[in-house]
């Protein structure tokens, strides 16, 4: 499934739009990667731990809306958007949200 941030897709005629859909995947932290965070954040670099579980939270929530647009018969979602939000008590969660427009391509 196509999946795109613009508006409209080059090439391609919209023929119908069926509505927004959504993915949201809530993950929490756990000890191991904060410990490996941590350590990071003192040496300086990239954080290994929390980039993959942040590629894979998004990764879900995209599967999530695309599977949302497939029920409401689309071929194609535009207008998608990314949200990251920390939640949860001493921001112990994050939350991942994508959104976007179903639609169908001719």
């Amino acid at each position: 499934m196509l999946v795109t941030t613009t508006p409209t897709v080059q090439g391609h005629e919209i023929t119908k739009y069926l509505g927004v859909v959504c993915g949201e995947v809530v993950v929490g932290a756990h000890l191991g990667k904060d410990i490996l965070a941590s350590f990071t954040n003192i040496v300086g670099g990239r954080s290994n731990a929390y980039e993959s579980t942040l590629r894979e939270t998004r990764d879900n929530a995209l599967a999530e809306m695309m599977e949302e647009a497939r029920k409401l018969g689309g071929n194609a979602i535009v207008g998608a958007k990314f949200d990251y939000t920390v939640i949860g008590q001493g921001g112990s969660m994050m939350m991942v949200a994508v959104s976007g427009t179903a639609v169908t391509l001719a």
